[in-house]
C-alpha cells in the first residue's frame, strides 16, 4: 500500500477531487498554504495499492493545470527608495509525494 500526498492549487481542487472519486479513489482533503505566494492550496491524502499509484498520479496531473500569474515584486534602489513592479510567475500544477504505508486500519 502507498500513501499519495498531492498538493494542488485551490483553483484545481474541485476538479481533482471529482476525478479521483470517478476513478474509484477516496481522498482526504486538507487546507494548506505554502510557497512564496502564500496562496491557498489543497493537500490530498490518497491511499492506493502499489499498482494503482501511476493511475492516481495521472488523474491528478490531468486535472492540475499550471498557469501564469502576475505578483508584485519590491526592489530597493538606494537606501529608502522602494518600487513595486509585477513579475510573472508560474503557479498551479501539483506537487506529489508517495510513501509506503506500514500499517493501514479503518475502524
Amino acid at each position: 500500500m502507498k500513501l499519495v500526498f498531492a498538493i494542488v492549487n485551490n483553483d484545481d481542487s474541485h476538479s481533482v477531487s471529482s476525478a479521483l472519486t470517478q476513478g474509484g479513489y477516496q481522498a482526504t482533503k486538507l487546507a494548506s498554504t505554502g510557497g512564496f505566494l502564500m496562496a491557498g492550496n489543497t493537500t490530498f491524502m490518497i491511499c492506493s495499492e502499489d499498482g494503482k499509484v501511476d493511475d492516481v498520479i495521472q488523474i491528478i496531473s490531468k486535472h492540475s493545470h499550471k498557469r501564469k500569474q502576475f505578483v508584485p515584486n519590491s526592489a530597493s534602489y538606494g537606501m529608502s527608495n522602494y518600487t513595486s513592479f509585477p513579475v510573472e510567475v508560474s503557479v498551479g500544477g501539483a506537487t506529489i509525494f508517495v510513501t509506503n504505508i506500514e500499517r493501514f486500519e479503518k475502524v
